[in-house]
């Protein structure tokens, strides 16, 4: 468990967690990807579904999920493990999932999830995860903790709408 500087705690998360970290992931999406997904997409998240998803996740022990809360409220989370991509190195890592409640968005908490995730990741691995494009922010975020884009795009089709993402890569020390 961290304690942040702005009363935030940072635990492990458990299959209790599922329900608020649905929640979390449905609001933050909603909120988030509004410019860019189709509407109808974003109005059929359910969170009720994303938590047997969750729930699964958790009970699975592939990879780990960590989540942020204060005054007994999820505010956050974040999901690692080995990366899933084709051309990945042996022992790099690829961050899944970092969300926040849309009310906690400038206050410090993504910060604190990301730093939290680093300092579990061993200087010699290294870490990516995907962005969409048009997430300027997320991309700004992301530099700010040693991520680069590595060249890498792919392109998902959501509803017939072509959404692209961006490979980071945060390499390792050698």
């Amino acid at each position: 468990m961290v304690e942040t500087d702005n009363d935030v705690v940072i635990r492990s998360a458990t299959t209790a967690d599922a329900a608020a970290i649905a929640h979390v992931h449905v609001t933050s999406w909603k909120g988030a990807y509004s410019h860019v997904l189709p509407a109808s997409y974003l109005d059929s998240l359910d969170v009720a579904e994303r938590a047997e998803k969750w729930e699964k996740i958790l009970t699975s022990g592939h990879g780990t999920t960590i989540v942020a809360e204060a005054d007994g409220r999820t505010l956050g989370f974040a999901s690692y493990g080995p990366s899933r991509d084709e051309d990945a190195e042996d022992d790099c890592l690829e961050l899944y999932a970092i969300y926040l409640d849309p009310e906690a968005w400038g206050r410090g908490v993504a910060r604190d999830l990301i730093r939290t995730v680093l300092a579990d990741v061993s200087p010699t691995q290294c870490m990516t995860l995907w962005v969409l494009d048009e997430n300027e922010r997320a991309h700004h975020f992301y530099r700010r903790h040693g991520f680069q884009p590595d060249g890498i795009e792919r392109i998902e089709d959501i509803e017939d709408v072509p959404v692209t993402e961006v490979r980071f890569l945060r390499a390792a020390e050698r």
